[in-house]
């Protein structure tokens, strides 16, 4: 990723999913927001890719997300969701955040349109 701030232009709620008890014995889980930061979002667009092709028949569309490194991002796990504060869509985190080559960064692979 290019240096600098104002590549992260959206924001994003980073939610985690909690289980609960119901009361009544079962269990219920449903997401909960924990922080909200700046991001951005490059959609991957290789037509040659089978992932991509699949995707976009099913009408998903897959995309890196990328976030700054700090305390709070590192928590982010592939069972977190986001939310686009923006447009309200929901990106299903599909991979664990890899630190990005120059340190600053983490990077995810994200997918809007299917369910958690």
């Amino acid at each position: 990723m290019n240096s600098g701030a104002g590549r992260l232009d959206r924001r994003l709620q980073f939610q985690v999913r909690v289980e609960m008890d119901d009361g009544h014995g079962n269990t219920v889980s449903d997401f909960y927001p924990q922080f909200t930061m700046a991001a951005s979002r490059v959609f991957l667009k290789s037509r040659n890719s089978e992932t991509v092709m699949a995707a976009r028949l099913t009408a998903k569309a897959l995309a890196t997300v990328t976030v700054r490194n700090c305390t709070a991002a590192r928590q982010i796990t592939a069972d977190w969701r986001a939310i686009d504060t923006r447009d309200g869509t929901v990106w299903n985190i599909r991979e664990e955040p890899q630190q990005s080559s120059d340190r600053g960064y983490l990077e995810f692979l994200c997918e809007s349109g299917v369910a958690a």
